[in-house]
């Protein structure tokens, strides 16, 4: 089955084609995903949904290059990820992505502001140059009087805004979210939606989301939906 986007092949950021992952348990055989097809455009908002089990983060962490396929290739910007080196893979996750997960994964002995830097840390700007961008960062997601707190000090829904801010800070390609909203409140929630939204709609970036929640999905521009390993179409989010 295949879900493309409907842009030009200019606007498409990610390409995938036949993509499969398998895992390998003693003498067990374990398929995940199996002969995917998916478009994602630049600048699009995508939800990716699906019970359980169906692969969901499996592909999120391929796409993200945190995890190497089976088979099939995964191009990311006209490069296929799929092909890279250990070494060089790292390499290109440090520049191109933007990693936001559903427990924060902050680091409880730094601040916020040192939290947001950790990604910095691994280029070549200077101090001076790491403090603006962290700054900024945390500027956009409103948090600018939080930078001296460590996360145990700031609730769920400030602590998912640092992480976003730790996702942003490097100016990313690609953001992915790994159920942003699944530890937090409705009205919170709602927040780091809006927040996610306007990372889309205002700076342009290619946002993929894994969530359960429909409500979360329906701020996507498109839904694709996982069912044991296939990818499968989705309502239009407004009809959820």
């Amino acid at each position: 089955m295949s879900v493309t986007g409907d842009g030009g092949a200019g606007q498409t950021l990610i390409r995938i084609r036949n993509l499969s992952k398998a895992y390998v348990r003693g003498e067990q055989f374990i398929p995940v995903l199996q002969g995917l097809d998916l478009d994602v455009r630049r600048a699009e908002f995508v939800a990716l949904m699906g019970p359980s089990g169906s692969g969901k983060s499996t592909l999120l962490n391929l796409v993200a290059g945190i995890d190497k396929p089976s088979g099939g290739s995964i191009i990311v910007g006209g490069v296929d990820i799929a092909t890279l080196s250990e070494g060089a893979l790292a390499d290109w996750r440090a520049a191109h992505v933007g990693f936001i997960f559903q427990f924060y994964n902050l680091m409880p002995v730094l601040t916020a502001f040192e939290n947001v830097e950790l990604p910095l840390l691994l280029t070549t700007l200077s101090r001076r140059e790491r403090k603006a961008h962290v700054a900024a960062a945390l500027d956009m997601v409103r948090l600018t009087d939080r930078v001296d707190h460590y996360p145990n000090e700031l609730s769920g829904g400030q602590q998912q805004r640092v992480a976003i801010a730790r996702a942003l800070v490097t100016d990313p390609t690609l953001i992915v979210a790994d159920e942003p909203t699944g530890d937090l409140d409705r009205v919170t929630g709602g927040e780091v939606l809006d927040l996610l939204d306007d990372l889309h709609r205002q700076l342009g970036k290619t946002i993929v989301m894994v969530t359960h929640d429909p409500k979360a999905a329906g701020r996507a521009e498109r839904m694709v939906h996982l069912e044991k390993g296939v990818l499968v179409p989705d309502p239009a989010p407004g009809a959820v």
